[in-house]
């Protein structure tokens, strides 16, 4: 037997690897697919623009090499014009800006340049997941902030500040929040940048859903002296329907995506280049592109409300982004159970919120990657099925 590396300890495999493999089991076996609502993957496609141009770059023959490690210079372009035009913020596209295949990708090249076994890490609960996972890989160690509804799922910073913070390195944040669809607030961004001044640490903040429902897209580099103390991560999965492609970029002082490069350059070769000049087309697009989709997603939220009205389950509709992150009613015992029944009766799949941490356990979230279709569909099953109790 070839033994594991110790540096996997307690990582598991991602949930919805391992769920998705038994709802597609239930899809062999039974004539009624499952509808799912589960996964945040835009099923809606690129601006057309955006594809024609990967066509045509596809097409020239020297377009095939390998890329820079540290991204084509017209993408590089790009994205800082793209943070000029929307977030109001200036960055310089030669050393503070570095083009990510994909930003999951990018969670990992940060945790890796930067913490080791006996750092501390600051993680929301709830949170992605793979903001624990990489800490794991490290060996450095999770200490969570709670965030709850109470507080606007945003960390109270001065209870964190009670913490020891003396190994803390790092503190991940994310917002427009996933999965709770809280937005941040400008004031909120200027506390937590003097917070990170005042204890040496690093802010992540992991930006992907700002486009998404969302009136007012914010950068934390809007907060002057950010830069100073943080980075940000953003993708273009979902705000241009681009999942698949894994187009994603790092922001921050040059200094220190210099450092993540000397990781990430072991790690990749560079990004296919008519991917890079598609991806520039695509955040060329104005801002009627934005408008269109959030059309289509805002008619899919009345569905995904219409569903957790049936459910019992409350619901801010202030939220922003991608999911509705809904509470479920105190009757409900085990909410993992509660969702196998919806599963396995009404052919059905919704996001248990224990899956992001244990703040999430009384809660549960439902994607808008779904035609009006589907949810007036899933709306019928799950209302059969509750009859049928």
């Amino acid at each position: 037997m070839i033994r594991t590396a110790s540096r996997l300890g307690e990582t598991k495999e991602y949930y919805f690897s391992r769920k998705l493999r038994e709802v597609a089991q239930i899809n062999e076996t039974s004539e009624v697919k499952i509808i799912n609502l589960g996964i945040g993957s835009p099923d809606l496609p690129p601006h057309p623009a955006v594809i024609e141009t990967l066509q045509n770059a596809v097409i020239a023959p020297d377009h095939h090499g390998y890329q820079s490690y540290q991204g084509a210079a017209v993408l590089r372009q790009a994205f800082a014009k793209w943070y000029a035009k929307y977030y109001q913020v200036e960055l310089d596209w030669q050393s503070e800006v570095l083009p990510l295949i994909g930003s999951k990708e990018g969670i990992m090249h940060i945790a890796m340049t930067f913490l080791e076994k006996g750092d501390e890490v600051l993680v929301p609960n709830p949170g992605y997941p793979a903001y624990e996972a990489v800490s794991q890989l490290t060996g450095a160690a999770s200490i969570f902030y709670d965030l709850d509804e109470d507080n606007n799922w945003q960390p109270n910073l001065d209870k964190i500040e009670t913490y020891n913070l003396t190994k803390v390195k790092i503190m991940w944040v994310n917002y427009p929040n996933m999965p709770t669809g809280a937005d941040a607030s400008t004031d909120f961004y200027k506390r937590l940048i003097a917070f990170a001044k005042k204890h040496n640490i690093l802010i992540v903040n992991d930006n992907p859903y700002s486009f998404v429902l969302n009136e007012h897209p914010k950068s934390i580099f809007s907060i002057e002296g950010a830069k100073e103390v943080a980075l940000e991560l953003n993708s273009l999965s979902k705000s241009h329907n681009m999942a698949g492609w894994r187009v994603g970029g790092l922001f921050g002082r040059a200094d220190l995506l210099k450092t993540i490069l000397r990781f990430k350059s072991n790690m990749d070769s560079g990004m296919f280049l008519p991917v890079q000049i598609a991806a520039a087309k695509a955040l060329s697009l104005e801002e009627s592109w934005y408008k269109q989709q959030n059309d289509i997603y805002a008619k899919r939220r009345e569905f995904a409300w219409r569903i957790m009205d049936l459910l019992g389950a409350k619901y801010d509709k202030n939220g922003v982004g991608l999911f509705v992150w809904a509470k479920v009613p105190d009757e409900v015992e085990s909410v993992e159970l509660w969702l196998d029944k919806i599963l396995y009766d009404a052919k059905v799949f919704i996001t248990p919120g224990f899956i992001f941490g244990t703040n999430g356990q009384r809660y549960i979230r439902i994607s808008l990657c779904g035609t009006v279709e589907k949810f007036e569909e899933a709306l019928k099953r799950i209302e059969k099925s509750l009859r049928s109790d």
